[in-house]
């Protein structure tokens, strides 16, 4: 697994990747969600949970994706259950700005120190 930071991924667009506990995989979505000015409701939550299930962060092949397309911003969120962990890898990817990657990469450091109470 690779620890938080910025990746370039192309010259107009970066990513910042992580890890997050499993349990705070859905706040992560809804607080990023927010920031991109999506609607993250119940049914993208059943999505991206049945979507994880089959998920190896060892595996590029085995990664779920999920598209946030905003009023502002439009993000892919890439997610990856560690096999025999409590960890998910995550990488948001399909954006420049560097307020938005950012916020991205606070709330990946912050649901990986612990469960959200």
């Amino acid at each position: 697994m690779w620890h938080s930071g910025r990746v370039a991924v192309s010259d107009g667009e970066r990513a910042v990747g992580g890890w997050i506990w499993n349990e705070n995989v859905q706040p992560f979505l809804f607080l990023l969600a927010h920031y991109v000015g999506y609607d993250f409701d119940g049914t993208d939550w059943q999505a991206v949970e049945l979507g994880l299930e089959a998920t190896d962060d060892e595996h590029l092949d085995r990664w779920y994706s999920y598209p946030f397309v905003g009023l502002n911003h439009h993000v892919d969120v890439h997610l990856a259950k560690a096999v025999g962990g409590d960890e998910v890898s995550v990488r948001v990817t399909g954006t420049s700005d560097p307020e938005l990657l950012l916020r991205a990469d606070t709330l990946m450091a912050a649901f990986a120190i612990g469960p959200v109470p």
